[in-house]
Order: structure tokens, then sequence, then C-alpha cells
């Protein structure tokens, strides 16, 4: 299947979800195991929220092997730049960052996409790939309006 069918169906699961589940946690570890059942090559889907008074990350629901990295502070590693610049961050050869945490060897690439609620950082969507190179733009879009979507769950 192509990758632009893959988002559109994925699309349409996470708002199904979003429909049946309300707010709620329940809702990103749904959305976390979809995406990382559903697409090859992300590895570990998980969701981290913004702590703004610490400038701090704490891990939310994710799906996919265990982390350390259970709270981050801004600037600190790709999820750390990506909450202090409020971009979205693709590392394509994690091996040739400088400010990479590394949470497994078997970790080769990484897309931090943050997330916003009425103009408000409120945390982020973080992927990780055994691949290496796997992320392009559609990765980009698709991942980006998930994150309008997600941001009232957060």
């Amino acid at each position: 299947m192509a990758k632009s069918s893959l988002f559109s169906e994925l699309k349409k699961e996470v708002r199904k979800t979003l429909g049946e589940l309300g707010p709620g946690s329940q809702v990103l570890e749904e959305v976390a195991g979809i995406l990382r059942d559903n697409v090859d090559y992300y590895d570990w889907v998980g969701f981290y929220i913004a702590e703004p008074d610490e400038e701090e990350l704490v891990l939310g629901p994710f799906a996919g092997d265990e982390t350390d990295h259970t709270r981050i502070d801004y600037g600190e590693g790709i999820c750390g730049q990506s909450a202090e610049t409020e971009e979205t961050f693709t590392v394509q050869n994690v091996e040739k960052e400088e400010n990479y945490l590394s949470c497994s060897p078997d970790v080769n690439s990484e897309i931090v996409v943050p997330v916003f609620e009425e103009g408000e950082f409120r945390g982020e969507i973080d992927i990780d790939s055994h691949e290496l190179a796997p992320f392009d733009p559609e990765d980009e879009r698709f991942l980006e309006s998930l994150a309008e979507e997600l941001a009232p769950f957060f």
C-alpha cells in the first residue's frame, strides 16, 4: 500500500478511536499502538507531555520497548530540542546527531513533532525507527496533522 493511502486510512482509524474513547490518556495509548502496529518502520511511538513550569517533558503513553527517558529537560536530546524550538525535528541517522539521547542501540532514526493547543505547546509525538532514513515530508505532514487532532488529549 502506498504511504499516502496508508496514512489516509490511519487518520480515519485514529478519528474513529478519538470518537469512541473520548478524553483521557487511553486515547494516546490506543493511538500509539495503532501507529506502531500499522507503520512497519515506526518501531517506538510515544507521547511526551509538557510541564512548562519545569521546562521538562514527561513520558506519557507509548508503544514499544521500555525507555529510561521518562523525563527530558527542554533542550536535551531531539525531544528537548523540539520542545525548546517548538519545531518538528526529523533525524535520519541518530549517530550523526550530537544531541541525541540513546534509548536503544537498535534506533537509527527519529522524528519528533510538537503538539499545540490554542498556540500553547502541550507536548510531542516521538517516533523511533530501526531503519536509516525512513522518514520523509509525507510522515511529517501526517504526524503534524495528527498532532492537531490529538492536542485536546494532552
